[in-house]
């Protein structure tokens, strides 16, 4: 029986957000950079006192017989010219300090630059592939998670967006004996091998190194010591492609680097599965995949920032 997005499927048991992997959550003691707020009257005040001080005349007898102030050319040009620095200094202050606060904010936090790729409430920024909407059953949308329910073929979701160098991270978990993977530079116009896959698998369940959670699947074996959580768990994973270098991370830890184009990955790629795929393990713009392999698989806090796009 299919259901709706706002319906909750029984399921894996979800991990408090306040535990969630690889997130900063308020009150952790983290500092914030905070601009120094300017003071627009005190530095106007200041610089009154400065063109006070240059229209004095040069004569320190000030008790002297004769009150007249010098009026030469020269100072009044001066005194003209403070008078109009002070009216910029006082236009360029009177710009919101917000403003200029979320401005600071912007160009020192990197966060600022990553994109969600999921809201946790619609399917907006995914459809099918090869397919115009959102598969109609088999994905749900449920506990600000997108959903892969078990049964039947619901088929592969693919990012409406396509992408060249970019880093995607997203959160996972899948049940005892279950598989799935996230594919990127998919192209649909290579349906035998669209994309590199990424393995999310219950690796008690697998032999083969090249099988293993954080693969290149069927290509290239992660790191021997670095290995996933057990069904039922949350693991963080992460893609790094920069130029030619694609980085697999997972629960921090650097899982696999290789380089795309390389004899090295064309070798491993005649040595896989996807040896007839012309064009497979090159350089190439991109869509993002979740794929469908028929477990049940949940995917949270989905988001992808854009690196040096050429």
């Amino acid at each position: 029986m299919g259901l709706g997005f706002n319906e909750s499927p029984p399921g894996l048991k979800q991990v408090p957000e306040s535990r969630r992997m690889g997130r900063e959550t308020p009150g952790n003691g983290k500092k914030t950079h905070r601009p120094t707020p300017v003071r627009p009257l005190v530095i106007f005040h200041r610089l009154s006192n400065l063109i006070a001080m240059t229209a004095m005349p040069t004569n320190q007898t000030r008790k002297s017989s004769s009150p007249q102030v010098s009026r030469s050319p020269t100072r009044l040009r001066r005194i003209a010219g403070l008078l109009a620095a002070g009216i910029g200094l006082a236009a360029i202050l009177s710009i919101p300090q917000a403003a200029l606060a979320q401005s600071a904010q912007t160009a020192t936090d990197p966060e600022m630059s990553w994109q969600s790729l999921f809201d946790g409430h619609s399917p907006r920024g995914w459809r099918a592939w090869q397919g115009a909407d959102f598969p109609k059953r088999g994905w749900v949308i449920t506990n600000q998670c997108l959903v892969r329910w078990p049964g039947g073929r619901a088929g592969d979701l693919v990012t409406v967006a396509e992408f060249v160098d970019f880093e995607f991270e997203w959160e996972w978990k899948i049940v005892p004996g279950g598989n799935n993977g996230v594919k990127y530079l998919v192209l649909e116009s290579r349906p035998s091998a669209p994309g590199h896959e990424y393995q999310m698998v219950d690796d008690r369940t697998v032999t083969d190194p090249r099988h293993r959670t954080a693969a290149f699947y069927d290509v290239l074996a992660p790191e021997a010591g670095v290995l996933s959580r057990p069904p039922g768990q949350w693991n963080l994973s992460r893609i790094i492609v920069r130029g030619h270098t694609v980085e697999h991370w997972l629960n921090g830890q650097l899982a696999l680097r290789y380089e795309l184009g390389s004899p090295a990955l064309r070798e491993a790629i005649r040595a896989s599965k996807f040896r007839n795929s012309p064009g497979f393990g090159e350089k190439c713009r991109g869509r993002i995949m979740l794929t469908d392999h028929g477990t049940e698989t949940w995917f949270r806090n989905l988001r992808i920032r854009v690196l040096n796009d050429h």
